[in-house]
């Protein structure tokens, strides 16, 4: 993962529509959901999920697969851990992570 790619893929869940369908997808597990499942648990027009799975799409975030006449959305786990290990990988590098939370100095 490269910093490019964490700004593009943190920008698309920047938008509130676009986090409440990843964040929907996420708890949906590996089954997924059909379009028609995610647009009533969204409450949104079918164009308007349309536009936002697509940039969801786009950044890897989401999986799209069809079944006959069915379109399955995934989240992308693979893709979401890399993007949290990419935001986590170096914390506190610079810090040491040896100083206590309790004496860290206060934030004003």
């Amino acid at each position: 993962m490269n910093l490019e790619q964490a700004a593009r893929q943190l920008e698309s869940l920047g938008n509130p529509t676009r986090l409440r369908i990843y964040r929907t997808l996420v708890r949906a597990g590996h089954f997924g959901l059909p379009v028609g499942g995610l647009q009533e648990r969204i409450g949104i027009a079918a164009s308007t999920l349309s536009h936002h799975l697509k940039r969801l799409v786009d950044t890897g975030l989401v999986t799209q697969e069809r079944h006959a006449t069915t379109l399955i959305c995934r989240a992308h786990y693979p893709t979401m851990n890399a993007l949290i290990g990419y935001l986590a990988d170096e914390c506190c590098a610079d810090a040491g992570c040896a100083e206590p939370a309790a004496q860290a100095p206060a934030v004003p």
